[in-house]
């Protein structure tokens, strides 16, 4: 586990899927335990694939391959590249295993750096094979609520700047996009609700005005804003067990997942970001907790 510290935050991050895992400011952890009773995870990077494929599936080259949810580097070590008293950048590479379902040559850079209240989660993906790579990216981190004594998961709610409702697409049961259809509203921009009470297993929005929301308590002064401008794509999520869960999944995405109304190559999704040898392509989100 490699620990990082500023003075401000202090933060843990797994080489195990190079997962941030802990996050303390003024002593508060503010990223989610992994309790797996309810979710086992904290904040996992989705790579080369996000979300759910129909048939577990999608098309290269005229052949359909078979391929896990979110990718696989959640489930690999990463090595260290650099490392400081604040900042930390992990490698991962293809292998045989990851050829079996992506075969393209790649490596993903991963850099994490703490600025005074922040940290920044830097992607940087290059291009090693021969021919043209599409890849997806995301994040899936899951900040902590009910922070303060007396708060309960319905006291935290997600602000959206400039916005009075909501159009998410639609999910059918086995979690594959629908088109958009309806919309939440919001309460003085406040998303109150969570995907179940909507419906959804994930809330998942695309064309917002502002790249930035909030994560707040309405009875403390403890908030998280999430800025993912280089991520056209937003999923929101806490695991459906019944139970408050305590913790809210803010995920930037660069494509969105496998829908009914796209094709089956990746290259068929909106969002899709294509790499031609040798390029590589930098996709960066920040936290900063109050």
């Amino acid at each position: 586990m490699i620990t990082l510290e500023n003075g401000i935050l202090t933060a843990k991050v797994n080489p195990w899927g190079a997962e941030l895992t802990s996050l303390k400011l003024d002593g508060i952890e503010r990223i989610w335990e992994g309790d797996p009773a309810i979710w086992g995870r904290h904040a996992p990077t989705l790579f080369p694939l996000i979300g759910r494929l129909i048939n577990q599936q999608y098309e290269l080259d005229g052949e359909m391959i078979s391929a896990p949810m979110h990718g696989f580097c959640r489930e690999r070590e990463f090595e260290i590249v650099t490392q400081s008293a604040d900042s930390v950048t992990f490698r991962t590479r293809n292998s045989a295993d990851s050829l079996a379902v992506y075969p393209f040559r790649f490596t993903l850079d991963i850099t994490f750096t703490l600025e005074e209240n922040s940290i920044s989660k830097r992607h940087t993906v290059t291009n090693h094979s021969a021919q043209p790579m599409p890849f997806e990216l995301g994040g899936h981190d899951a900040y902590r609520t009910t922070l303060m004594p007396g708060e309960v998961m319905g006291d935290y709610a997600i602000a959206f700047e400039g916005l009075d409702h909501l159009e998410p697409y639609g999910m059918d049961e086995n979690g594959v996009l629908e088109e958009q259809k309806g919309f939440i509203q919001l309460e003085n921009g406040l998303l109150t609700k969570l995907p179940e009470d909507v419906g959804l297993d994930t809330i998942v929005l695309g064309d917002l005005p502002v790249r930035r929301v909030t994560l707040l308590s309405r009875k403390s002064a403890r908030k998280v804003t999430v800025e993912f401008d280089d991520f056209p794509y937003l999923g929101i999520w806490t695991a459906q067990k019944g139970v408050t869960t305590n913790y809210i999944c803010i995920e930037p995405w660069s494509t969105l997942p496998d829908g009914h109304f796209m094709g089956r190559r990746l290259t068929d999704k909106p969002g899709i970001v294509v790499l031609k040898p040798g390029e590589s392509k930098t996709l960066t989100f920040r936290s900063a907790f109050e």
